[in-house]
């Protein structure tokens, strides 16, 4: 089979609809629900707020509903329908809803361009490797707390420190002080580090991760075509080294697909998004 080389394609015009459909979709119903509480709201637009339609309520909620059969406070059965929608999607293509619908982590890809540009090569790549590796664990620490503390309280803790939740009610007086302080950090750091509260801190992504160990449709590298160019490593904004095995199985693969052959990878059908699974790549 002949495989083709041509000038890789680094933009994805459909991955950046999606993000900002997504981003100005919740930032309207954030909005809206601020009117909604004031006895106004704008037509055709949910007035739930969000975290009504933040899929992980219904994952600290699990316990709750299990045993009671009631919710978390703040959340409602919506969160319920979307962690379950998460799932199913999560275990097709591994944690798309990361790299393509979260408005937060869309927040923090479109702060990183402006870095790479003050950066350069700098970019992504200022914290040390061994520290970074064990900084990835972190979230599942947080996930961990997250769920327990939930479960014993019967309240929905994080709101106190979710920079998501700060992000879009930042204007109203229901956010914690905590959490604004979170998100400056986050914001600030995301001109440095790729989605630093992706890698290193949320919950909902270290959910998510587990899936990347079983998806149905995995990234995969074909070893006879690849010209070992590292285009792929480059190109993916979690840090993943794509180029050293066959299928890309690391818990922090957020499904962007930037580092494919329709986006870094200098040559055809040799970075894919494909059904099975073969060698693990680790990052």
């Amino acid at each position: 089979m002949t495989h083709t080389r041509r000038k890789p394609v680094t933009r994805q015009p459909l991955r950046l609809a999606v993000q900002t459909v997504f981003f100005a979709l919740v930032g309207a119903i954030a909005v809206n629900h601020s009117l909604a509480e004031s006895g106004r709201s704008l037509p055709l637009l949910s007035t739930a707020s969000v975290h009504a339609i933040c899929p992980f309520g219904g994952v600290v909620s699990i316990y709750q509903y299990a045993t009671t059969g009631t919710f978390v406070q703040k959340i409602h059965d919506s969160s319920f329908i979307l962690m379950v929608a998460g799932f199913v999607l999560a275990l097709l293509v591994g944690p798309a809803f990361c790299g393509w619908a979260c408005p937060f982590g869309s927040i923090q890809e479109w702060l990183g361009k402006l870095g790479r540009m003050l950066l350069g090569k700098r970019f992504n790549r200022v914290v040390p490797a061994a520290l970074d590796r064990r900084l990835r664990y972190l979230r599942y620490l947080v996930l961990a707390w997250v769920v327990v503390v939930t479960a014993w309280s019967a309240r929905l803790i994080f709101a106190a420190y979710d920079p998501y939740f700060a992000l879009f009610n930042f204007w109203t007086g229901e956010v914690a002080w905590s959490a604004l302080v979170i998100l400056g950090v986050v914001l600030v750091l995301s001109r440095a580090v790729e989605r630093p509260f992706c890698k290193y801190a949320c919950p909902y992504g270290a959910t998510l991760g587990v899936f990347n160990l079983f998806r149905i449709f995995s990234v995969k590298r074909n070893a006879s075509s690849c010209i070992n160019c590292g285009r792929c490593d480059a190109a993916c904004p979690m840090n993943i080294s794509v180029a050293t095995g066959t299928v890309v199985r690391d818990h922090q693969c957020i499904s962007c697909l930037k580092c494919t052959s329709q986006h870094a990878c200098p040559v055809t059908n040799t970075v894919e998004l494909m059904v099975g699974r073969f060698e693990e790549v680790k990052s």
